[in-house]
């Protein structure tokens, strides 16, 4: 399985709100950024689905630390698709 193939099949979470946040960065920002934030994207994806929604949502504090640029950047270009 190929890395774009297994990183798409990890941002299908089933919920409208969490596959259309997370490919939508992975089809627009993912191949840019560099390799730290390659892998926050992949650490975030290990998120349990509940968990992920609190953080993608603002609601959760894991998004402060390290990871607060990425979750900004998903959300920024999640308003940019609509």
């Amino acid at each position: 399985m190929s890395q774009l193939t297994r990183l798409q099949w990890q941002c299908r979470r089933g919920t409208k709100e969490l596959d259309f946040l997370l490919l939508r960065y992975l089809q627009t920002d993912y191949w840019l950024a560099d390799d730290v934030e390659k892998a926050l994207f992949v650490e975030l994806l290990a998120l349990e689905d509940d968990e992920l929604i609190k953080v993608l949502m603002g609601e959760s504090d894991a998004a402060m630390g390290v990871m607060k640029a990425l979750v900004e950047k998903i959300r920024a270009v999640g308003v940019v698709g609509v």
